[in-house]
């Protein structure tokens, strides 16, 4: 008997392989519509991104802000000084946020930014759940915040200090009806809770550090934003309980969002104080 063949017809000769590549996530990532897997950050790259802000912010205020003040005139010229140096730094910041995830990702389109820097809703760590019942996450961050407000802390100079000097009489009399230095304010204060400081410790760098310090990250993350306050040496102490008010939620939930919200509640009440000053 002759050995059985099966027929052409259910036995047919295999394509040629296609030679065009299927459309994919590569295609998506190279057009900026989808973020590029997060790298994670070496402990030198951390510490070098962590001096990019700390360093400038120490320079401005203890160098810049001085120099700045010889050359203006009048009994505000030292508000207005350290006021312009310290905006600057918070700019900087940003900018130096924006420039590094440009060179990491190839673009700076929202969708991307937003998955890349963590600026989404707290997510569940078991369940992956987004918002919702999540965001009451924020209420004991912020009494933890406004509890933080009424520790003891070291002696802060009055002239380097907002909080002081607002309550001082010199500081009424500069902001009583000062519309423009008060535009100042409320710019470097945006730029300090959105913007600046929050985005670079909880945006950038947080989700950047699992690799160099594995599930410390968030402690650590902690201790560089506490050190980062080279600027005000006197509040060192008290930020390093946002370690745990902010850091630590941040990671967990994956949502620098966090941050921002509990510090933005202090910009707020600042920026109402600071109005009322104005409409004196």
């Amino acid at each position: 008997m002759a050995p059985y063949r099966t027929s052409p017809l259910h036995d047919p000769a295999p394509r040629p392989p296609s030679h065009r590549p299927a459309p994919g996530p590569t295609d998506a990532v190279r057009r900026g519509r989808q973020p590029r897997p997060v790298p994670q950050y070496s402990r030198r790259r951390i510490l070098g991104t962590w001096a990019g802000a700390a360093l400038p912010m120490a320079l401005l205020a203890w160098v810049g802000a001085p120099l700045l003040a010889s050359f203006l005139d009048g009994p505000s010229a030292w508000p207005r000084a350290i006021l312009l140096c310290l905006t600057a730094g918070l700019v900087w910041q940003f900018v130096l946020v924006m420039v590094l995830i440009r060179r990491e990702q190839g673009t700076l389109r929202w969708p991307v930014l937003r998955e890349a820097l963590w600026l989404r809703s707290p997510r569940h760590p078991r369940t992956g759940r987004r918002g919702g019942r999540l965001w009451w996450v924020l209420v004991p961050c912020v009494l933890l915040v406004a509890a933080q407000e009424e520790l003891p802390t070291l002696p802060a100079p009055v002239r380097r200090d907002l909080g002081l000097f607002l309550q001082s009489v010199p500081g009424q009399e500069f902001f009583a009806g000062n519309w423009a230095w008060f535009a100042v304010v409320v710019v470097m204060m945006v730029f300090n809770t959105v913007l600046g400081e929050e985005l670079l410790f909880r945006g950038l760098l947080l989700p950047r550090m699992r690799g160099a310090f594995g599930t410390r990250d968030w402690l650590v993350n902690g201790l560089l934003f506490a050190a980062y306050h080279l600027h005000t040496p006197w509040s060192i102490p008290v930020n390093l309980l946002d370690t745990v008010i902010v850091s630590w939620p941040a990671r967990r939930f994956r949502s620098a969002l966090i941050g921002i919200c509990v510090h933005s509640v202090q910009t707020l009440v600042l920026t109402a104080v600071l109005l009322g000053l104005v409409l004196r």
